[in-house]
C-alpha cells in the first residue's frame, strides 16, 4: 500500500502597505505611510499630483499568501495609485492567495487606480477584492487588466481558480459592482466567456460628467487585435476589452487612458506603452 505524506507547510508571504494624503498649505501632501512584510509603497516625485507605487517584494503570489494595499485621499486631493510591475499569480497546491485593495476618497477628491496587469499562470488560485469608497462629489478612474500566461513564452493556462470582486461606492451606496469567477470550465466555454482571448481588462470612471467622454472614448477604440466596447449611464462610464495577447491590450488601455485622463502623463512605472 502506498502511503502519501502530507505536503509540508511552506513559508508564505504577508504584506500590507497604506498611504494617506491631505491638503496642507495649499498643496497635497503625504499624511501617513505604513508598510509591513512584502508590501511596499513608493512615492516618486513626479509633479503636482502625487503618485503611490505599490510593490510586492515576494516576487509573486501563491496559495496562502496575503497582500493588502490601501490609499486614503483627503477632501480636495487628487492622487494616482499604481503598481511597480505586473503582479503574478503562480501555481498553487495549498489554497488561495488573497489580495485586498481599499481606496477611500474624501469629498471633492479624485483617485486614479491604475495597477499594471495581473498575470495568471497555469494552476494559480487567486482571490482578490477591490473596494473604492467615494465621498460627496468625489470621483475615480479604476483599471483592472488580466493576462492568462505569457504568449511569448509559449505558456498555456488550462486550469486556474480566479475570483475577483470590484466595488465602487458613492456616499454609502453601490454604483458599480463587478464580480468575476474564472476557472477551467469557463476557459473552455468559448464565446460565452472569453472566446479564446488570453487578455482582458475593465476600465471604469465614476464622475457626474463621465458620459461626456463616451464619444471620444469610442473613437479611441479599435486597436488591431482588440475587441472593445464602451457604455455610459448615470455618471458612470465603462469600457471592456479583450485580446489574444497582453501587448495589444496594453496599447488599447493606453489610448483609452489618454482620453479619460485628458492626456495626463501615465505613471512613470508604465514604461512600456508610454508613447502609444
Amino acid at each position: 500500500m502506498t502511503v502519501h505524506s502530507p505536503l509540508p507547510a511552506m513559508q508564505r508571504s504577508r504584506g500590507e502597505a497604506f498611504a494617506s494624503f491631505a491638503v496642507t498649505g495649499g498643496r497635497v501632501r503625504l499624511r501617513d505611510l505604513r508598510q509591513a512584510g512584502s508590501a511596499k509603497a513608493m512615492l516618486p516625485h513626479v509633479g503636482a499630483v502625487p503618485e503611490v507605487v505599490f510593490l510586492n517584494t515576494s516576487g509573486g503570489l501563491t496559495g496562502g499568501d496575503r497582500l493588502s494595499y490601501g490609499v486614503a485621499v483627503g477632501g480636495g486631493c487628487r492622487v494616482v495609485a499604481t503598481t511597480q510591475t505586473a503582479e503574478r499569480a503562480y501555481f498553487s497546491n495549498q489554497g488561495a492567495a488573497r489580495v485586498e485593495v481599499a481606496l477611500e476618497v474624501g469629498a471633492g477628491a479624485w483617485v486614479d487606480w491604475l495597477p499594471q496587469e495581473t498575470i495568471l499562470f497555469d494552476g494559480s488560485h487567486l482571490e482578490r477584492r477591490t473596494r473604492i469608497e467615494l465621498g460627496r462629489g468625489a470621483g475615480c478612474l479604476a483599471l483592472e487588466a488580466v493576462v492568462l500566461g505569457r504568449a511569448a513564452m509559449g505558456e498555456v493556462v488550462g486550469r486556474l481558480a480566479f475570483r475577483d470582486r470590484r466595488e465602487i461606492w458613492a456616499e454609502g451606496r453601490p454604483v458599480h459592482l463587478e464580480p468575476l469567477a474564472l476557472d477551467a470550465a469557463a476557459l473552455g466555454a468559448g464565446d460565452a466567456v472569453l472566446g479564446g482571448a488570453r487578455a482582458f481588462a475593465s476600465l471604469v470612471m465614476v464622475a457626474p460628467d463621465a458620459g461626456d467622454l463616451l464619444g471620444p472614448l469610442r473613437a479611441a477604440l479599435g486597436v488591431e487585435g482588440v475587441v472593445a466596447a464602451a457604455s455610459a449611464y448615470d455618471g458612470r462610464l465603462a469600457v471592456r476589452m479583450m485580446a489574444a495577447d497582453g501587448w495589444p491590450l496594453r496599447r488599447q488601455i493606453v489610448r483609452a487612458l489618454a482620453v479619460l485622463r485628458g492626456r495626463a502623463e501615465l505613471p512613470r512605472v508604465w514604461q512600456i506603452g508610454r508613447d502609444e
